[in-house]
């Protein structure tokens, strides 16, 4: 417990940031379809999906903390030397932690998006002059909002996991630093009770995204979907 809410930082703060770049990349794409924001950003995904996160993470270092020296390379901010102090410790590891699920978000929104676009009531708001924000906002995305979200469920569960590699090279003392100490040092009792604390907020995290089908979407019931 006095390494998992390091791990929940970094983990909501790399959420954040790939829900934000993912979901207005794939977007834009969507409105933009054919078009050379949609190509680029279409592919930028595709990179960032390839990327092993242990490379991208070193080249991070090497770029902006040994050549540019803009943000320090490893260990944790003190928050009491101020907000920005304790960021910039936050900055590379949650972008390195963020890039395949902002990714991934792209992607998915890009196609959720697509799908929604061509149904019939978003025509009749268009024709009714409603703005294309309005359009975009309130009713497309709304009813994009259920793919993306059991990505969501997925991709949190993934950064859980995936913050071993992260913590690493970062030394963010977090729970994925722990057990690769704990395999170090062979103590397979800590390396089995974080396992399981991860299996277990794997299945509580999917269990949340489940419920939350039924606030984007009110036609979902406990036990399918009304037609």
């Amino acid at each position: 417990m006095e390494r998992f809410p390091n791990t929940i930082i970094l983990t909501l703060f790399s959420l954040v940031v790939s829900l934000v770049v993912g979901m207005s990349a794939g977007i834009i794409s969507a409105v933009k379809k054919g078009t050379f924001l949609d190509y680029s950003f279409t592919f930028i995904s595709l990179v960032g999906v390839s990327v092993p996160v242990f490379w991208l993470g070193i080249m991070l270092v090497l770029l902006f903390s040994v050549n540019l020296g803009w943000f320090p390379s490893t260990g944790i901010g003190n928050i009491d030397d101020g907000l920005w102090a304790y960021m910039k410790h936050l900055i590379l590891p949650g972008i390195t932690l963020a890039t395949i699920p902002m990714a991934t978000f792209s992607r998915i929104t890009r196609s959720s998006m697509l799908d929604v676009l061509e149904q019939n009531y978003i025509k009749t708001a268009k024709a009714k002059g409603v703005s294309s924000f309005i359009v975009i906002t309130k009713h497309a995305l709304k009813n994009a909002m259920t793919p993306i979200l059991t990505v969501m469920g997925m991709q949190v569960s993934s950064m859980l996991g995936g913050a071993v590699l992260t913590e690493t090279i970062y030394s963010w003392p977090g729970m994925g630093r722990l057990i690769v100490d704990a395999i170090n040092k062979r103590d397979f009792v800590v390396v089995q009770g974080t396992v399981l604390f991860l299996a277990v907020l794997f299945v509580l995290i999917n269990l949340g995204v489940d419920l939350l089908y039924k606030v984007v979407n009110p036609k979902v019931t406990l036990g399918k979907a009304v037609k």
